[in-house]
Formats: C-alpha cells, structure tokens, sequence
C-alpha cells in the first residue's frame, strides 16, 4: 500500500494535515526559545534544563496522561490541548531577561504536558481505526510530517528570529495553533467512546500490571527508547554557540544545522523504510551508530557537518516508526491508551537523560566532539540488545 492510498482516508489525511501545522510551529518557535537563551547568556547548564523540561511532562504524567486518553472522547479533548499550546505560547512573550528563565520553564513544561498528550492520543486513535500496512504507513507518514515540519520549521524560524526577534516568532507559532484547531473543528470521527466505569485508581494499577507482567511489550519500549539517543537540541545549541557563531549567527546555525538532519529524517523512509523488518532491524541501529559517529568527526566545519547530520538523520525516521509499530501490534485495545503514554514516558525519558548528559558533561569539560561519540556507541548497544530480544521472542 501507498502513502497517497493510505493518506485517502479522511481522518487519517486532515489528522496529518493538522499535525504538519501544528508541528512546523513549534519548531518555528524552538529556533526562537534557544536563540533567546544564547542572547540571554544562558550557560551549559541552563539550557540543558531548558530542552529537558519540554520533555519532562511524558515522563512525570505519563499515567495521567493514559488514564485521560482512554476516559475523554479523542475530539473534545485534542481541542483543549490545543487550546493549552496557544496560551503557553503567546506566554513566552513575557520572558524578557535570564531572571525570568525560570517562568519560561514552567511555561515549557505546561505547553509539552499538552503537545505529549495530544501526539499520544493520536497513537491510541491510530491502531483504534487501522491495522496492518496502513497503520504501518501512518506511523511512517506521521514520521515524515514530523521531519518535514522539522526542517521547514527550524530553517524559517531561524530566518523569522534573525530579522524579527523572537516575540515574532512566539506570535506566528500561535496563529498556526489556531489554525490547526479550526481544521480540528472540521473533524468527522465515528468511533464510539469506550466506557470505562474503573476507579482512576484501578485503570492506573491495571495498566502498569499490563505492562508488567507482558515483558516483551516491556523490552520493545525500551528499544524504542533507545531513539531518545538523538536528542540533540541541548548538543546543536552548544555546537551553535561555542563552535559556530564566528561563522554564522546563532539562529541561523540552529536553524540549518536541524534543518539538514530533518531533511534527511524526511527522505529516509521513502528509501530504506521498506526494506526494515524484525530479521535486520539490529543492521538500521548499527547504521544509525555509524551517522552518528561520523557527524562527531565533522563536527570540525560547520557545513562539514551538515553532511554530517544529514546521514545521522537518514535511518532515524524508519527506526522510530517501526519500533513503535511492533509496540502497537502487541497492545490490546483497551489498554491502548495508557501503554502508548508509557511508552512515550519511557522515550522521553531517555531524552531528558541525554539532554542532562550533554549538559553536564559539557560543563566538566568533556569534548562536545567525544559527548556525540557516546550516543553513537549507544546504538551499537541498542542493536545487540534486539538481538537479544529476537532470540529470546523468536
């Protein structure tokens, strides 16, 4: 099956219609949020916190946030989060000097809870509607929506903060909020709501025993976990910032050094997304290992490493989308929701290990060049413990 076939579905094609506005915005106002910071005079440690509070709402309500999507109808409640990411945004306007930095994480925080419930509320929807080869297909679509609205949005919004400044950007990205909430309103979803008549409580507890006591559920989120190793936004901002500014103005490194590696999490899986399955998946980890420690080694020349984050980029799309298939297959329906928002508190969570990592490290005085080697070894880790898992669920 096509995507154009796959992407003739009506909830499935103004889903992503909504989701490529909605993302392309906030990575418009991501360039502006770590381009304030660097103006701020923000050191390692700061803005290390600052990318891991946009993560840190997948970690800490994670239960919450399954427990919701299963309780409230999918329309009603991506209206509201939605609504949440419009206020959040306009907010950052506010922030006007390093002393109020801590308001803007607060405010990051409240903005990611929504944006991490939302995107898990699409996941639950999606198995809920689709199977098989579509679901496959929108998982990859979803994929590539992100990476295109990842690269459009870095590379205008670098642009957009240079010649603007950032409370431009702030506004834009909430206008494209808006948009994507009128298009929301045009929604025609027929699925019946399942009644849950479960204490919160009880949902909680049964979701978490689901979860343990299915280890090979457990041992695939953890493999997809593992893509939390290309959290970069904390590495290319230092990179930015301490490598490249003599070179060229910090919104625009940020902005086009994630635009090529977005460029490249786009056209990968038109490529390679076909080829993925169980019997090979350790060889994409191995190559994503390989992306990543050559961009370590190009990280020299700025536009060396363009190239270099471009092959970093180019297996990292078709990893993500097929490890969470293999997590969808697994989840019986009605626990969707709340193993899908584990799922995401795992992922996330190892994101806010490596922004915290690159962060730390960087302030002891560890080469940024030897902190990118480290995740790059990782995915040698990551392939050899799906080779365990293959052999022990074969």
């Amino acid at each position: 099956m096509r995507y154009i076939e796959t992407l003739k579905h009506p909830v499935i094609a103004r889903l992503s219609l909504i989701q490529l506005i909605s993302y392309f915005g906030t990575w418009f106002s991501q360039v502006a949020i770590f381009s304030m910071l660097v103006a701020y005079e923000a050191d390692e440690i700061t803005i290390a916190l600052v990318a891991a509070m946009s993560m840190l709402p997948a970690v800490i309500l994670a239960p919450v946030i399954g427990i919701v999507i299963d309780r409230i109808a999918f329309k009603r409640l991506m209206l509201w989060l939605l609504m949440i990411e419009i206020t959040m945004t306009l907010s950052f306007m506010l922030i006007n000097s390093l002393d109020s930095i801590w308001i803007l994480m607060i405010l990051i925080f409240v903005r990611s809870s929504a944006a991490s419930m939302l995107f898990s509320s699409q996941m639950s929807l999606f198995p809920k509607i689709i199977n098989g080869e579509m679901l496959k297909n929108t998982n990859e679509i979803h994929s590539v929506i992100w990476s295109l609205s990842y690269a459009s949005g870095m590379a205008a919004g670098g642009v957009a903060t240079f010649y603007f400044g950032f409370d431009t950007a702030f506004l834009a990205d909430a206008l494209l909020y808006c948009l994507a909430a009128t298009l929301l309103m045009g929604l025609h979803i027929s699925l019946e709501q399942e009644v849950h008549t479960q204490s919160n409580r009880s949902m909680f507890s049964d979701g978490a025993r689901y979860l343990i006591f299915n280890p090979k559920i457990l041992h695939l989120v953890l493999i997809h976990a593992t893509l939390g190793l290309t959290s970069f936004d904390a590495l290319v901002t230092l990179l930015a910032d301490f490598a490249y500014k003599e070179v060229i103005a910090v919104p625009l490194a940020i902005g086009w050094i994630n635009t090529a590696r977005a460029l490249a999490l786009m056209i990968g899986p038109f490529l390679v997304g076909k080829l993925i399955n169980k019997n090979n998946l350790h060889i994409f980890f191995i190559l994503q290992a390989f992306g990543v420690i050559l961009w370590a080694f190009l990280q020299f020349d700025f536009y060396a490493s363009l190239i270099g984050l471009f092959v970093t980029g180019f297996f990292t799309t078709t990893l993500w989308s097929y490890t969470y298939l293999l997590i969808q297959e697994e989840i019986e329906p009605r626990f969707m929701g709340r193993i899908i928002s584990y799922n995401d508190m795992f992922f996330m969570l190892a994101n806010v290990f490596v922004a915290l990592f690159i962060g730390y490290s960087a302030k002891w005085g560890m080469s940024l060049q030897n902190i990118t080697l480290v995740l790059g070894v990782g995915f040698i880790g990551s392939a050899l413990y799906y080779l365990w898992f293959r052999k022990k669920y074969s």
